[in-house]
């Protein structure tokens, strides 16, 4: 027998560094789970990706018990540390932020594609590189 879902509760949280305080424990507070529980069980599993944003999904259910799904960094986290970049660029079309390169996408996209509301790797790889240009990102083959 399957437990009824309260609610799904979705988050972009530093990996390991989630704490009680807010945006953790204001968004998780009031469906009254055991939030010291939900922090140390992420921070463990995402300790290894530390310096990334890692989006997660919070079920809630209504005995108050919860699971989490951790999903991939957003593309643009995963441009900016493949390119040692601190931001994107303010205006894209004019000022331009740094080159990235052909194989550099398709690592992203094949890390992405798990995510992606696609299957196929050169639809992903476009996504990436739309991405890319968006922050001011030259794509060079």
């Amino acid at each position: 027998m399957s437990k009824a879902i309260k609610t799904q509760v979705k988050l972009q949280i530093g990996a390991g560094k989630a704490t009680p305080a807010p945006p953790v424990g204001s968004t998780l507070g009031p469906h009254g789970i055991n939030i010291p529980l939900f922090v140390k069980s992420f921070n463990d599993q995402t300790a290894k990706d530390a310096g990334l944003i890692i989006p997660v999904v919070v079920t809630i259910y209504t005995d108050r018990s919860f699971d989490f799904v951790l999903k991939t960094p957003p593309t643009a986290v995963l441009i900016k540390k493949v390119l040692g970049l601190e931001s994107g660029s303010k205006k894209p079309n004019t000022d331009k932020v740094g080159k990235i390169t052909r194989a550099q996408i398709t690592e992203i996209a094949k890390q992405k594609l798990v995510d992606m509301n696609t299957t196929d790797l050169a639809a992903a790889e476009s996504m990436v590189a739309g991405a890319a240009r968006s922050m001011g990102v030259v794509v060079v083959d």
